[in-house]
């Protein structure tokens, strides 16, 4: 029986939105079926892409800002609302149903990867906390913009939000993927989102700049994408015990990889279905 501690660690180049979910999704198909060991994924968004969360309605989404942006638009399999993801460290971890770090739900499995996640942030000199099991009113389940609501178990710093996860589950297998942000302005996500006026968006930027941050704005300083992956790292490594092996994605996952890019997350049959 393989060792549920040695993981696959998987660091990608820059990719555009619709080639990332493609390719945690056929990761999480392999792990699923057996053909390949938990993974941790690494990577970052080039072009810059907001996501919509599973069950998130299209009409929240400004296209007309969003072409004059140059970003583009793409739906993640796992839950939540939008996010713009530029400037930032995108994590994924993929294990089987039954590992031990991810069994027990989903409240149970992110309190167990926040003690990485807390783990790896301390490596940049970022003292961060789990944010407290909260109860969200209608009113803040219907918000749009995934860093202006507070969620369980998610991590804080200097009371405000800093890195937001989501999770999927599937019959065999588990995808949580998170996002971290390293530096720029926190509220872009609000010029990607529809909203009734100006006015209406620009108290939403300013709800943002109170509610989340960046590693930058916590720290002072600017952490590369590098360091806040080799601490992310070292963060697993020691808090959960893992052994993570650098490797690179088989043929097989990157031939599904793109066709799930043609298939489903470019497809506007799967990004504009709600």
């Amino acid at each position: 029986m393989p060792d549920p501690q040695t993981w696959r660690l998987i660091t990608s180049a820059p990719m555009p939105g619709s080639l990332n979910m493609a390719t945690d999704e056929s990761i999480l198909e392999a792990v699923s079926s057996g053909s390949v060991p938990p993974t941790l994924r690494l990577y970052a968004w080039s072009p810059p892409s907001l996501s919509l969360g599973y069950a998130q309605p299209f009409a929240d989404v400004d296209l007309e800002r969003i072409d004059a942006n140059g970003w583009s638009i793409v739906r993640r399999p796992t839950g939540g609302r939008a996010i713009l993801h530029t400037d930032e460290l995108t994590y994924a971890v993929i294990a089987p149903i039954d590992h031990p770090d991810l069994v027990g739900g989903v409240l149970a499995s992110y309190q167990r990867l926040s003690r990485a996640l807390l783990s790896g942030l301390e490596q940049i000199g970022l003292a961060a906390a789990v944010a407290p099991e909260v109860q969200l009113s209608g009113q803040e389940r219907s918000n749009p913009v995934c860093f202006e609501v507070p969620s369980s178990y998610e991590i804080e710093a200097a009371g405000r939000k800093l890195l937001g996860s989501a999770q999927v589950r599937r019959v065999k297998g588990v995808l949580q993927h998170g996002t971290l942000p390293l530096t720029g302005d926190i509220t872009r996500i609000c010029d990607a989102l529809r909203f009734q006026d100006e006015e209406t968006r620009q108290k939403a930027k300013e709800r943002v700049l109170l509610r989340a941050a960046s590693v930058s704005e916590i720290i002072g300083s600017e952490v590369t994408w590098q360091q806040a992956a080799q601490a992310l790292v070292r963060g697993f490594e020691r808090a959960l015990g893992w052994d993570l092996q650098e490797d690179s994605l088989t043929q097989s996952e990157q031939e599904h990889a793109i066709e799930l890019q043609r298939s489903r997350y470019s497809n506007p049959e799967w990004t504009e279905r709600i």
